[in-house]
């Protein structure tokens, strides 16, 4: 025979009776329970099936810990807190006082930063800054070069990519007039590369000496001069430093030129 509740919410109905749905759910059930008579049916159907089963099982009174524990966690018998006297530190008006304190001081601050200062006097010795285009033998730049002469350093910038044979790269020297190359080291072909220049270097710039780039095996030069070809050369000449100081092209001399 069959009964109401073996269509689809058969299930749904005898969850309802067994109270294992959760809250929302159960609403749904219980409104149609409330509206549909078929509903109703096979719900009172499951009660009469499952209710008895109930009958069966004995009661057990629960360990006297089970109770300690629920109070436990749910503090009913914790002691009322005691508000502790606040001091100085917890007073809401002083921490106003000093947020606002606080506010005002940034702003003086502010107003001090944005007011002009003086120039300083141009920096005559050990400020300078020197420069090169590094062009390739169809006239287009391959490289410039900025030198920091007070931080003893050199930036070499890629301007055009170079491609090299697999286990090829490019080599930077320094050419003094009449000499011959001295390494400055190896140079990415496709981002910036900073180079540290030591005394001897710093002595060799000038308006005379050369840049140039050869190619060779990736660690660099086995015998100490170029092995390869030479791919791009530019002269180094004086480069402003920011703001309009006086730069050095080498040797101690001091080239006015301003931005």
């Amino acid at each position: 025979m069959n009964t109401p509740f073996e269509d689809g919410n058969n299930l749904r109905y005898a969850e309802y009776v067994l109270g294992v749905l959760d809250a929302d759910t159960r609403a749904e059930v219980a409104r149609e329970v409330a509206g549909s008579d078929e509903a109703a049916t096979a719900v009172a159907l499951w009660q009469r099936r499952l209710i008895p089963l109930a009958d069966t099982i004995g009661e057990v009174a629960p360990a006297p810990y089970v109770w300690a524990r629920i109070q436990d966690a749910l503090q009913l018998e914790a002691p009322a807190r005691v508000t502790p006297r606040k001091g100085l530190w917890d007073s809401l008006e002083l921490w106003r006082w000093l947020g606002i304190g606080a506010t005002a001081l940034a702003a003086a601050l502010l107003v001090v930063v944005s007011l002009p200062r003086p120039t300083p006097a141009p920096a005559m010795v050990n400020a300078g800054y020197m420069a090169s285009t590094i062009q390739q033998d169809n006239g287009s730049a391959g490289w410039t070069a900025t030198m920091d002469l007070e931080h003893a350093r050199m930036v070499v910038v890629p301007a055009t990519p170079v491609s090299f044979e697999q286990g090829r790269a490019p080599e930077l020297w320094l050419i003094p007039a009449g000499g011959k190359p001295i390494s400055v080291g190896m140079i990415d072909r496709d981002k910036p590369t900073t180079l540290a220049l030591d005394p001897a270097l710093l002595a060799q710039l000038g308006p005379t000496a050369v840049l140039a780039v050869s190619v060779e095996p990736i660690g660099g030069s086995p015998t100490g001069q170029p092995t390869g070809a030479v791919i791009g050369k530019g002269a180094i000449g004086a480069a402003p430093n920011a703001g309009g100081k006086v730069a050095l092209t080498g040797h101690g001399q001091a080239d006015r030129t301003r931005v």
